[in-house]
């Protein structure tokens, strides 16, 4: 089920409804309900993959109480915490795996043989790649992780840890909570705030515009352009990237604000997952900004583990590049994202060697309404080198990508871009879009405009309502659900 459908529309009103109403008073029951909404969500795109699901919650659900029972690794190594966390690690990134990229290795262990003269035959599998799959996964595992690290009790209630994993505001495309945070929220009774609710909308609206009205009108030339990128010039190349870095920001941004924004009309608090990552001073604080909730789960299960940068500068060096690459690997089966990962680490080195990597932790311009020349080019340079690395992210090999860059470094990159599709719609509304984030920089989101006059808010409501019906792109399912 998708946020900007009409189903969706429906299905809302009637689960908050239920859940206020009907369900209030009896927090088991209320957690029953939430579990049992999120699979009809789930379960509306294809019903038998709720049994992955509650496959992988079991599991890691029983995990943590087995965890509880045995003895500490040191007194029984064969059959302790340590080994239970492991099979468990194993178990669901072994789902991940053949759903993911059993068809990958396959393709690529031929391609390997064909390249000194063995002719294999394949052996893939016709196998659909359930949506949402790497962040289910990853939430169920954050919880078996952290009870082994007795970061949090296991949980015998496996109605909240169901809800938990099954949440559906976060069940498709995240944020990718922690068990630490999320969890102990399905503990307590929920009470209905009016404020947090109403905020809560403005953060769905503002996610809704920026997925319909921007990336889905990027998308029309987006997709126009590199399904026909021979055939452009170097400015028609080079403002369809650009145009698929927002289309990407605003089509998983606005998910997120949707996301977080719907949990919050149920009494829930969703990590934020975006920071305005557009206006970012380098490429170390763009990755502080942007999927905040991957790369924070990196950070913490497997950065930090190999031991983060309180290492000698080379390990330092091997531990970013261990997780750029399996960053890239874990957006999808194709060389491509990889690349895309290698292309970010490449990018991180000059800061890792000068000891710049965590420069900038403020907010750009702070204190001030625009920002300095020194700050304009910082942002321009780093949006620049983001948009390369989304060349690599959207073509379908590394030879397309390499085709399309070399064709962007052409004679006519002076000429005038084609006009197609979108065009026209993205010169109006994204200096909209981006005005409004800069003017924002420093809030939550988008939207967050409480303490504004109650009749301009109504003014921009409905201006933001008017723009989505008449500016509607093509309804585009959401970047983030093929991972």
């Amino acid at each position: 089920m998708l946020f900007n459908s009409v189903i969706f529309a429906f299905f809302l009103p009637i689960v908050f409804a239920l859940y206020w109403f009907a369900f209030q008073r009896n927090l088991k029951l209320q957690n029953l309900f939430v579990v049992l909404a999120s699979y009809v969500f789930y379960g509306w795109w294809d019903w038998r993959f709720l049994l992955l699901i509650v496959f992988t919650s079991f599991c890691s659900w029983g995990c943590g109480l087995l965890m509880q029972q045995v003895d500490n690794q040191k007194s029984n190594p064969f059959f302790g915490r340590k080994f239970l966390n492991i099979a468990n690690i194993v178990l669901n990134l072994g789902i991940l795996g053949v759903f993911k990229y059993y068809n990958f290795f396959v393709e690529s262990f031929i391609s390997a043989f064909a390249s000194v003269g063995l002719h294999l035959q394949p052996q893939t599998l016709k196998i659909i790649l359930p949506v949402g799959i790497s962040f289910y996964t990853f939430q169920a595992l954050s919880y078996s992780i952290d009870v082994y690290r007795r970061k949090v009790e296991p949980t015998k209630d496996i109605a909240a840890f169901f809800a938990y994993i099954g949440f559906f505001p976060l069940l498709v495309a995240g944020p990718i909570e922690r068990a630490t945070k999320l969890l102990p929220q399905f503990y307590v009774k929920r009470t209905f705030d009016y404020e947090k609710a109403v905020d809560g909308m403005r953060q769905m609206l503002w996610g809704l515009f920026k997925k319909i009205v921007i990336a889905d009108n990027c998308a029309i030339y987006v997709n126009y352009v590199f399904g026909n990128y021979h055939d452009q010039t170097g400015s028609t190349l080079a403002l369809a990237a650009i145009f698929f870095g927002f289309q990407i920001y605003c089509d998983f941004s606005g998910y997120s604000d949707i996301a977080i924004g719907t949990a919050r009309l149920f009494g829930i608090n969703a990590m934020r997952n975006f920071n305005f990552p557009y206006f970012s001073r380098d490429i170390a604080e763009f990755w502080q900004r942007w999927h905040i909730s991957l790369t924070t789960w990196f950070r913490d299960y497997v950065y930090i583990p190999l031991g983060g940068s309180r290492v000698s500068t080379v390990k330092v060096i091997r531990n970013t590049f261990i997780i750029f690459l399996i960053s890239g690997f874990w957006h999808g089966a194709n060389w491509t994202f990889i690349a895309w990962g290698a292309f970010h680490a490449v990018l991180f080195l000059p800061l890792i060697l000068l000891g710049n990597n965590r420069k900038y932790t403020d907010t750009v311009a702070d204190g001030r309404f625009l920002p300095n020349l020194k700050e304009i080019f910082q942002m321009l340079s780093t949006v620049g080198w983001v948009t390369v690395g989304w060349v690599f992210f959207r073509a379908e090999s590394i030879a397309q990508a390499f085709e399309y860059l070399g064709g962007i470094l052409n004679v006519n990159i002076l000429s005038m871009p084609l006009s197609q599709g979108g065009m026209k719609r993205m010169l109006l509304c994204l200096p909209i879009m981006l005005a409004a984030e800069w003017l924002q920089r420093h809030k939550q989101h988008g939207l967050e405009i409480a303490s504004m006059n109650a009749w301009l808010r109504r003014i921009i409501y409905i201006l933001i309502i008017l723009s989505i019906v008449f500016f509607m792109g093509k309804n585009e399912q959401f970047i983030y659900f093929q991972f």
